[in-house]
């Protein structure tokens, strides 16, 4: 058994479609877990969905009307019956999105989110396995909210291993291919869908893959393999031939984009190999990531994450910053659902450059400054350098305000103002 997964640009129109089909028809494996993203930009047209749910309930209905024309058109490209099935089960999932609106009574956000943007992921999936199976391969479709079972924080939900491990072995045969969902799971008590995290559906093909005792995982995307720095931002990119699961663990913690930060823990657990190949050209090496040497070539790595807030304490009275104040302020952090991305302290002050993702950064902040002087700064960049050089270092730096720098031995990370 070996998992792939695709993500969102690998399948977003119908040429994408055939094109997995011809990466399943050029690669020797045969008995597969196929895990899918939501097609295209699907996700973000869903969280719009959720956004006017609850902001602007006169749009709700254009724009679910948007997902069923997206599809519609990939349909129609696909599948030469107006009558073939699949129509009738994208009108279903339009219907039981439409329904959900109706019957809800959450005013949670996380929870709502999580029950919505989950149809990019059942509609993308019901579309490829009836595309296969129209062009003879014959495959299994699995609604991964079945077997994949966690716990009830939505939007970035905790696997529950054991009876998650049950459940896959259980549903999931050693032969043949099975197509399922990325991202998505199941809480334990009420079944309520849940989601892993945005780029979750890399950690789902690692779940699979730890379960099923896969003999590997391939990730298909639209580059090479895995680069040594983001190439929308960075000029003179490298792919990374190898790549120790320990590389690959920090790189992933401090947010490279290609692997997602849970996907290499339980890979590593049972010493799974992960590829990352280009769909665009399968026949290509790619990047592995296992066993053996920390990179091959060795280079220097360089990690970029936009929109970052950057928060500065200090005590009101000038005196220490000690273990308590630290204690408090991530409780806060913690409460208010803050991804911590970097922190520095010293005598009297302590620092932490956050990912707003939740959007709760103002109930913090005033929480914060009934017992800390706030000096608060707005849409930072946080670069984070593995292996750096001196030289690459002033360079990155050139022009742009430093507002802190932190460094090890083998890692730099540094917030600025562009």
């Amino acid at each position: 058994m070996n998992v792939y997964k695709f993500g969102g640009a690998s399948v977003k129109d119908a040429d994408g479609v055939r094109n997995l089909a011809r990466v399943l028809d050029t690669n020797p494996h045969k008995d597969l877990v196929i895990v899918v993203s939501a097609m295209g930009k699907m996700t973000n047209a869903l969280e719009k969905v959720v956004d006017h749910y609850f902001n602007d309930k006169e749009s709700l209905e254009a724009s679910m009307a948007t997902i069923y024309d997206y599809h519609k058109v990939i349909l129609d490209d696909l599948f030469e019956i107006p009558s073939h099935e699949i129509y009738g089960l994208l009108q279903q999932r339009i219907e039981e999105l439409r329904a959900f609106f109706l019957t809800n009574k959450s005013s949670n956000h996380a929870f709502v989110y999580d029950q919505i943007v989950c149809f990019g992921e059942l509609i993308s999936t019901a579309i490829i396995s009836a595309y296969l199976s129209e062009n003879g391969v014959k495959n299994t479709w699995l609604d991964v909210r079945g077997c994949l079972h966690t716990d009830d924080y939505y939007r970035s939900a905790r696997v529950d291993w054991e009876l998650t491990q049950k459940s896959i072995q259980a549903d999931v045969s050693s032969k043949g291919i099975t197509i399922t969902q990325g991202f998505l799971g199941s809480e334990r008590q009420n079944n309520f869908t849940t989601t892993l995290g945005r780029e979750g559906s890399d950690y789902t093909a690692a779940i699979f893959a730890y379960c099923l005792n896969a003999h590997s995982v391939t990730i298909w995307k639209d580059v090479p393999g895995v680069l040594n720095a983001d190439p929308r931002y960075f000029s003179n990119t490298r792919l990374l031939n190898h790549i120790s699961y320990r590389e690959a663990i920090e790189l992933a913690f401090y947010g490279a984009s290609v692997i997602h930060p849970k996907t290499l823990q339980p890979l590593q657990r049972k010493e799974i190999p992960l590829y990352v190949k280009s769909f665009v050209d399968p026949s290509g090496d790619g990047t592995c990531v296992g066993k053996g040497v920390t990179l091959d070539p060795m280079t220097s790595c360089f990690i970029l994450k936009k929109d970052q807030v950057l928060i500065s304490l200090s005590s009101l009275d000038f005196s220490f910053m000690m273990e308590d104040n630290f204690s408090e302020v991530f409780n806060l952090l913690h409460r208010y659902k803050m991804k911590v991305e970097m922190i520095q302290n010293s005598a009297i002050s302590f620092s932490v450059c956050i990912d707003n993702k939740y959007n709760k950064l103002e109930p913090l902040l005033n929480k914060l400054r009934e017992k800390f002087k706030v000096t608060c700064y707005f849409g930072v960049t946080l670069y984070t350098v593995r292996h750096s050089t001196p030289v690459e270092i002033q360079s990155l730096t050139r022009e742009k305000e430093v507002l802190l720098k932190q460094e090890t031995a083998e890692t730099v990370q540094l917030v600025v103002n562009e």
